[in-house]
């Protein structure tokens, strides 16, 4: 039997989140202004969710650096709420819902992060537990975030905590939430591992909405062991810690996916994290830091673009939309590569050396070959060197958008961590 919640990703979700330009501090406009243009320039092409990232209910939020133990917005029954000074549509308790209103008329869909358990204000007042005669403080344990100092965890073994989720996505379904990563969940460096009582909770809590939203678990990286786990919980879970624009990580991420990609399958995607394209680092100080460019050549923004499609990652853009050169515009609505992170059922690791990493994936009517060079040099191979590890010497090259034909005394050059894509049609 196929799980229902698997419906609600069948490929690869593509969207964008907030963190990677604004850290905690995002603001409605710029939520607004990153929506408009993924309506007016990338819907076309498959980009669909736009995510508010940490901390939507800390006033003071101004960065990338949390301010430990600042007053929340909350409401009666412990449950976070908008900062309506950040966000003025959520005045009056309105929550999310005009924001979400918004996005889902520009044809979107509206997404939120959350932090795993319930707000610490919240159990040092005993605020109460919607539906219950519980207070927070009945509720919590003490198994703490170790970098967010928000929330405790939530005693899922009692009803009353099963309520506390029950009520908190209610909430997020009357908001119109199509898209909920909650953080400190799939992976914890202090408690050994995944929370799993309190992704179960969460699965229970969405599935009693009755809305379709997507559950995306943070932070990586996710415990490879508890795969099967995430396949039946979870629509989304992070293989890495937070990832950013510097090549170690890149070369790092061919390990994850190398062990990671038999998971994937319509409904379940290991996440190789955001993409930190283009504009980033506004407010957001994480990372190498500072309000920038992405640092990665335009070799590597391939490779990675490149290696997340053949992993089937979800493709969720960390860079400030409207300020996309021509350059990146291209690499977000390159149309095969993003036809092969759709619809390829299956991809693996064929073979790797110091200098290349070869991969192959094929869709019911395509096949793709990918060489990858991860050395610091120039790679060159004859024709007869490529036919040496079964890959075609005609083919379409997906980003050079053309036909190309080898003979095997021919030879290609692929630059320092560049990559050469190959499609071929399965007759």
């Amino acid at each position: 039997m196929i799980e229902k919640f698997r419906q609600f990703a069948k490929v690869p979700p593509k969207g964008w989140n907030s963190w990677d330009g604004y850290g905690a501090s995002v603001r409605e406009d710029e939520v607004k202004r990153n929506a408009d243009y993924m309506s007016q320039h990338l819907k076309q092409f498959g980009w669909q969710y736009i995510t508010v990232d940490i901390q939507w209910y800390e006033p003071s939020a101004d960065s990338s650096k949390y301010h430990d133990f600042a007053p929340l917005v909350m409401d009666d029954y412990s449950r976070l709420l908008p900062d309506p000074k950040r966000f003025p549509s959520a005045t009056n308790g309105s929550g999310f819902k005009p924001l979400a209103d918004y996005v889902h008329h520009l044809g979107l869909k509206f997404g939120i992060h959350i932090m795993r358990g319930i707000p610490r204000q919240a159990v040092h007042k005993a605020s109460p537990i919607k539906g219950t005669d519980k207070t927070a403080r009945d509720i919590a344990l003490n198994n703490i975030c170790p970098w967010n100092s928000d929330m405790y965890g939530v005693n899922v073994d009692m009803p009353e905590g099963q309520g506390y989720y029950d009520s908190l996505m209610a909430l997020y379904a009357s908001w119109g939430v199509d898209f909920i990563k909650c953080d400190d969940i799939a992976n914890s460096v202090i408690y050994n591992g995944t929370h799993k009582k309190e992704v179960e909770a969460l699965r229970k809590a969405i599935d009693k909405t009755g809305r379709d939203m997507v559950l995306s678990l943070s932070p990586g990286p996710a415990p490879v062991e508890n795969g099967a786990f995430f396949q039946h919980t979870a629509n989304m879970w992070r293989i890495t810690d937070d990832f950013w624009d510097e090549w170690s990580l890149l070369l790092n991420m061919f390990d994850r996916a190398e062990k990671w990609s038999s998971m994937s399958r319509p409904g379940n995607w290991p996440d190789c994290d955001m993409l930190p394209l283009g504009h980033i680092g506004i407010r957001s100080v994480d990372g190498p830091g500072g309000n920038r460019q992405t640092r990665f050549t335009k070799a590597e923004q391939k490779t990675m673009m490149t290696l997340w499609s053949l992993m089937q990652s979800p493709l969720i853009m960390g860079g400030e939309l409207p300020d996309l050169d021509d350059w990146t515009s291209r690499l977000l609505t390159n149309r095969e590569l993003l036809k092969m992170d759709d619809r390829i059922t299956e991809k693996y690791q064929i073979y790797r050396d110091k200098k290349m990493i070869i991969w192959y994936a094929a869709s019911s009517d395509s096949e793709y070959h990918a060489i990858f060079n991860v050395s610091d040099d120039e790679l060159t191979l004859t024709g007869s060197q490529i036919s040496s590890f079964d890959l075609p010497l005609k083919g379409y090259n997906v980003w050079l958008d053309q036909d190309v034909t080898l003979s095997t005394k021919q030879t290609i050059q692929i630059g320092s961590h560049d990559v050469y894509l190959i499609k071929t049609s399965i007759n």
